[in-house]
């Protein structure tokens, strides 16, 4: 952990929440937050991946750990996670739950597509909703926010993931504004290409990736500033090269990438789960 990272608890409170923890990005944020002192409500699909998790973290770090194995994608799924966290004293979110796909939007399967929407966007409505509220209560609190490079324009050959990232991208943009004068910070982060796996189940190409740690603590160090931190070269490159250009412009760009990264399958095939390459 980095020094800068030492006085988390402080700004936020003993307690945290970390969608997705049960790998990648928002295992390290889980992984950074717990070397920081902070307590943390897990929450996954898989249960047996996040109770080794926990195990970890309250061996290493000595913090305690409530573990809560939901599908985010049933539109129940996040009241029965809030309902199991009213009795903590929660001052962070860390929304980093989502999965997403790549290919010709026609290729997909049609439900895998609407419940990459109910993860990525109703979802975290409904989280920062009710944490939103609990934060304002307590005057003070923070929510991170996991966009992506492809959330600033419309992306061919991953159409619906890059809505999806567009739709977070703009919630923590204004709630940043909305709940400023409450006393909480929002954080859009918006990285490139990670190495978390999310490559292979995606059937994405990936060249040159950056670790999840980098993510996460890149992502809790701008989080009292607000905003959108890109972490990752590529997500710092586009940022720069593309913000003068037309629109249609970008999108041909970001398509011409994606096209080289993104197989081309015959057919429906089922997307990566709860990871996160772009």
């Amino acid at each position: 952990m980095s020094p800068r990272l030492s006085s988390v608890r402080d700004a936020y409170g003993p307690w945290a929440v970390v969608t997705g923890a049960s790998d990648g990005i928002g295992r390290a944020f889980a992984q950074e937050l717990a070397a920081a002192g902070v307590h943390l409500v897990l929450v996954a699909r898989r249960e047996a991946q996040l109770d080794t998790v926990a195990a970890d973290l309250r061996t290493r770090f000595g913090v305690q750990c409530r573990v809560i194995a939901t599908d985010l994608a049933d539109p129940l799924a996040s009241s029965h996670m809030l309902d199991r966290t009213t009795d903590l004293d929660i001052g962070l979110l860390v929304a980093a739950a989502g999965f997403g796909s790549s290919g010709p939007l026609l290729s997909q399967l049609d439900t895998s597509e609407q419940e990459q929407v109910a993860v990525n966007c109703a979802a975290v409505l409904a989280q920062c909703m009710h944490f939103g509220r609990r934060f304002a209560a307590r005057g003070s609190g923070g929510v991170i926010l996991l966009s992506s490079v492809v959330a600033f324009h419309g992306t061919p050959w991953s159409a619906n993931y890059a809505a999806t990232k567009a739709y977070v991208q703009s919630l923590a943009e204004a709630l940043r504004h909305e709940w400023a004068p409450r006393g909480l910070q929002v954080l859009a982060c918006a990285p490139g290409p990670v190495g978390s796996g999310f490559g292979a189940r995606a059937q994405l190409r990936l060249g040159r990736t950056i670790s999840p740690t980098v993510v996460a603590q890149q992502a809790l160090r701008a989080l009292p500033r607000g905003g959108t931190v890109r972490p990752g070269w590529l997500s710092k490159l586009l940022g720069w090269s593309l913000a003068t250009a037309p629109r249609a412009l970008r999108v041909r760009i970001m398509g011409s990438i994606m096209h080289g990264m993104a197989a081309q399958p015959a057919g429906p095939t089922r997307p990566a789960l709860h990871g996160r390459a772009v």
